[in-house]
């Protein structure tokens, strides 16, 4: 069982910085791949941005420049750096890792809040 423990949310202006974490209860290197989503209220949810074990990257056209995902091995966390935020960020984000041995595993999600 992989547990995953989301940190970093909160209530920023638009043009402000946020940087979320999620760290694994094991280490990350283990799994395939490890993603960050995102829901609005209303709105289904979406792929924010998504690294691989190797390293490759990837993002939705909407934060593409301004959002960065990168892992920490050595504290088994998975980040994702907020900049240039707008209000359409708002929303609750969740990560999310591919394990090949035990499956799939969801955070239980930050909320992030961008005032205008």
């Amino acid at each position: 069982q992989v547990q995953l423990v989301e940190s970093g949310g909160g209530l920023v202006q638009a043009g402000g910085s946020l940087r979320l974490s999620c760290t694994a209860s094991v280490s990350i290197f283990g799994f395939n791949a490890m993603r960050w989503y995102r829901q609005a209220p209303g709105k289904q949810r979406e792929l924010v941005a998504g690294i691989t074990r190797g390293g490759s990257t990837n993002y939705a056209d909407s934060v593409k420049g301004r959002f960065t995902i990168s892992m920490d091995g050595g504290k088994n966390t998975l980040l994702l750096q907020m900049n240039s935020l707008k209000p359409e960020d708002t929303a609750v984000y969740s990560c999310f890792v591919i394990s090949p041995l035990s499956g799939q595993y969801w955070g239980q999600g930050t909320q992030v809040t961008v005032s205008s």
